[in-house]
């Protein structure tokens, strides 16, 4: 069974690149911020959203050397990611990430604070000196649309009024926001007319959705060494992501725990028996093949070569993970 680092093979040496100069881009004269920043980009991880701008960067525009703009708007894109990294696990107050010490853990929160603002000040910079006004008003945007995401989810803690189409919508803003607007921003670099752009923008949005309802489903079925974190840490912090609000449909009862914030003795194992015993899962996991497909669809008019494959292949390689 492929890997997602397996399927993203063909921008591995564009992906060493990328670690190099983002090293380079965020400079010396801020040692701490510096050494900040060089932890987060040595914690692992897939480099997932770096990787699909330069997967669909070559898959648009074949041949060498690439765009330089497309590979600025790859480091970018992964600055920012990063930054809304440090900002969320200063929020959740995560000590860990994928296994690796959070920065707030390891320096201190006010120095986490000022690494995620770094970072998002030095994407900035560099997103004006792309030169195109079109793809700051993309990346602005999911800028926003990350900060807002997480606002939302801490006004929502322990809602269990919450609807399917609330936790889509801060799905997208949290997650699918920046791979839907840096996909899109890779057809505007490469001069593609609307109808491409729109499609690219939907690969994207639908790929992040399925991204996260997996991630999402998992919560609840693997292990703390398979996530890095521990288990069922969402519910327990009182985030209700799709597996929860199709349980809250079945079973009344799990609202009154939730509204209580799980006070009572085996109130969250009874939440998570609730959730693992009913059809939230299995209606997860369908949800999460419908935004496959979608993403898959959008990208047909495509020409053939390996990076076609290799994008049409990552929806299906998220996917296994639920296996």
């Amino acid at each position: 069974m492929a890997s997602v680092a397996q399927v993203l093979q063909p921008v591995e040496a564009d992906l060493e690149v990328l670690l190099g100069n983002l090293r380079d881009l965020i400079g010396a004269g801020h040692p701490i911020l510096q050494a900040a920043a060089e932890h987060l980009f040595q914690a692992g991880g897939k480099k997932l959203r770096p990787a699909l701008v330069l997967m669909l960067a070559r898959a648009v525009a074949p041949g060498d050397p690439m765009d330089p703009r497309q590979r600025r708007l790859a480091e970018i894109t992964e600055m920012i990611h990063t930054a809304s990294l440090v900002h969320d696990d200063l929020v959740d107050e995560a000590s860990t990430r994928r296994g690796v010490a959070t920065v707030h853990h390891l320096f201190d929160p006010r120095m986490a604070v000022l690494a995620g603002d770094f970072l998002f000040a030095q994407a900035s910079w560099h997103l004006a000196n792309l030169g195109s006004l079109e793809v700051v008003r993309l990346l602005s945007r999911v800028i926003m649309d990350l900060a807002e995401g997480e606002v939302r989810q801490g006004l929502h803690r322990y809602d269990s009024g919450q609807t399917l189409e609330d936790y889509l919508e801060k799905s997208y803003r949290k997650t699918a926001s920046l791979m839907a607007n840096s996909a899109r921003a890779v057809g505007v670099l490469a001069g593609l007319p609307e109808p491409r752009l729109e499609s690219l923008y939907r690969f994207g949005r639908q790929l992040g959705m399925v991204f996260q309802v997996v991630d999402d489903c998992l919560d609840f079925t693997a292990s703390d060494q398979q996530l890095g974190k521990p288990a069922a840490s969402d519910l327990r912090a009182g985030y209700l992501t799709a597996p929860a609000i199709f349980a809250l449909e079945e079973d009344p009862g799990l609202a009154e725990r939730v509204e209580r914030r799980f006070a009572d003795p085996g109130d969250l194992d009874a939440a998570l028996h609730i959730v693992r015993q009913g059809s939230g899962l299995e209606r997860t996991h369908a949800l999460a093949h419908g935004f496959a497909r979608e993403a898959e669809a959008a990208l047909t008019w495509l020409p053939p070569g390996q990076e076609k494959a290799a994008l049409l292949g990552l929806p299906e390689v998220v996917l296994r993970r639920l296996n």
